[in-house]
């Protein structure tokens, strides 16, 4: 991964914002991370006055709450400045607010899809050992689930984060597997059933990884276990995909 940010708002797992890479004290739902939190959401497009305002102090008058945030982004840029060449953290321009990306703040998310962009691009590209390095960036980067906003927009946007992340699991082990490296493919097929395990996508890669080892049973036994949870799940049957390749492994293996 490239040198870390002078400043970095993480939103995935828990809110923080490193400094040189270490925390900066916030208290955990506090004003800093309402604001913090609303402008690293919105990116470089921001978010106007009024919206911010209603979104940090929702029960406070206008007037009081415009006072409020000026002395709250007046306390970052002292806290923040230092390290960013004396450039404000968050700027204020044509009535919109936003982070200072220009000049040494950076937003987990949006480095996160930036380096799933990047394998995906590297991947059609045929570079697979890029491709497997912008993925690795972007699980690390992955803390966890977004840990801010409950509005739908909010829930919306952790649901796609999510899925995006899950789908680095699955590219990752087409990678390794196009590339015979069936051990690291199984281990991301786990991996991705450790968090998801209704992925059939994920059953299928472990039971071909399992053929190729020799382990035949191991395969079969994959398939029982995806058949179980999604009938546990959803009471629903696996797809013909996976039922196919079951019948490949019991009667054919060497094309499964």
């Amino acid at each position: 991964m490239a040198t870390d940010p002078r400043i970095r708002v993480c939103l995935l797992g828990a809110f923080r914002i490193l400094k040189d890479g270490l925390p900066v004290s916030v208290r955990a739902g506090g004003k800093v991370e309402r604001l913090v939190g609303s402008l690293a959401l919105h990116g470089r497009e921001g978010v106007g006055r009024d919206e911010l305002l209603g979104l940090v102090w929702p029960d406070r008058e206008s007037e009081l709450a415009g006072q409020s945030l000026n002395t709250l982004i007046y306390s970052l840029h002292r806290s923040l400045s230092d390290v960013l060449s004396g450039n404000p953290p968050v700027l204020h321009q044509a009535g919109r607010y936003r982070l200072n990306t220009e000049h040494g703040v950076a937003i987990d998310v949006a480095q996160f899809d930036i380096a799933v962009d990047a394998g995906d691009r590297l991947t059609r590209a045929g570079d697979r050992s890029g491709a497997i390095r912008a993925y690795r960036d972007a699980i690390d980067l992955y803390g966890g689930d977004l840990a801010v906003g409950s509005a739908i927009q909010h829930l919306l946007e952790r649901e796609r984060l999510r899925a995006r992340f899950l789908s680095v699991f699955a590219r990752l082990a087409d990678v390794h597997f196009a590339e015979g490296d069936y051990d690291r493919t199984l281990s991301r097929a786990l991996e991705l059933l450790a968090y998801d395990p209704c992925r059939e996508d994920a059953h299928r890669m472990a039971m071909r990884c399992y053929v190729r080892h020799g382990q035949r049973a191991q395969a079969l036994r994959q398939y029982r276990i995806c058949q179980q949870i999604l009938a546990i799940e959803f009471d629903v049957a696996p797809e013909e995909a996976t039922v196919e390749l079951y019948r490949l492994v019991r009667q054919d293996p060497g094309r499964a």
